[in-house]
């Protein structure tokens, strides 16, 4: 199943090129959910209400995809954990520039760790990426994105994919330069999510995702996540021998090399055949 938000905080099922808008069964769980939920209530709820979405599904009319405007798939957002240097080629082709730059980070995921983006930073794909500094560079990256189930911490990689609710596309957008790599990676809109979230059943093996990126129809960077060094069950199992997981928190598995500028005016196109595909616009940040 295809989950999505889009127009005034809508939830839709994504069949085909239709979206069907089941908002009234979001209205109903997120009423019954407390105030001091630390997780995203319909992404809790997906495994009591996903036969009832499709069900609704079915009797709503559908409207285009192209017609709407998509948001973040999860609307409220715990955590984003994102992993840094997962990808041999992009360690290999930043090594000049952390050299450089004196990076105190050693390129291994298993010494550096992980890292947070905040979860402000993150939108849909309608929303675009509002580069903040002009005259700086700032980077466009490629991910798989894990979408968390179930609250769950100290996770064995056996049961790691128990506690996945779903995957999408994501852009970690990055400023390069000195200060500390969350606080250039958090901007808002510098955590792209979309074009929806594909329900974990729908990507029986998440080691073998392949994804595309383009800016302005040229490719840039083209992977699989068979060549992420930590895959996505060891990624779980990291980020919870440090952190409980909620529903609703997101995990950016890494980029692959070719990770390159972007400007306003840009359109940044990532795809992948078992996920979907996603256009976002580049524009200058509004002050």
């Amino acid at each position: 199943m295809r989950i999505c938000r889009f127009g005034d905080d809508r939830l839709g099922v994504v069949i085909g090129d239709q979206i069907h808008d089941v908002t009234d069964i979001q209205t109903e769980v997120r009423a019954k959910a407390p105030y001091t939920a630390m997780y995203d209530a319909v992404i809790e709820a997906l495994p009591q209400i996903k036969d009832r979405l499709m069900d609704a599904a079915k009797k709503a009319p559908g409207v285009d995809v192209a017609s709407v405007t998509l948001l973040s798939p999860v609307a409220r957002v715990p955590k984003i954990v994102a992993a840094p240097t997962n990808y041999q080629d992009h360690i290999i082709e930043m090594e000049a520039a952390r050299q450089a730059g004196g990076s105190k980070h050693t390129a291994k995921i298993g010494t550096d760790g992980l890292f947070l983006k905040a979860p402000t930073s993150l939108v849909g794909p309608a929303a675009g990426v509002p580069v903040r500094f002009p005259e700086r560079r700032t980077d466009h990256e490629l991910e798989l994105v894990v979408v968390i189930g179930k609250q769950c911490t100290n996770v064995t990689q056996e049961d790691a994919l128990n506690y996945v609710a779903g995957y999408s596309l994501g852009l970690d957008m990055t400023i390069r330069g000195p200060e500390d790599r969350s606080f250039r990676k958090s901007p808002d809109g510098y955590a792209v999510l979309g074009p929806w979230m594909v329900t974990a059943d729908e990507v029986p093996d998440p080691t073998d995702v392949p994804l595309e990126l383009k800016v302005n129809g040229e490719t840039r960077q083209k992977t699989n996540t068979a060549y992420l060094i930590y895959d996505v069950r060891r990624l779980i199992e990291f980020a919870t021998s440090f952190y409980t997981l909620y529903p609703g928190d997101v995990i950016y598995t890494g980029t692959c090399s070719g990770v390159g500028p972007v400007k306003p005016g840009d359109v940044i196109t990532l795809e992948s055949p078992l996920i979907g595909r996603m256009d976002v616009p580049v524009r200058a940040h509004q002050h």
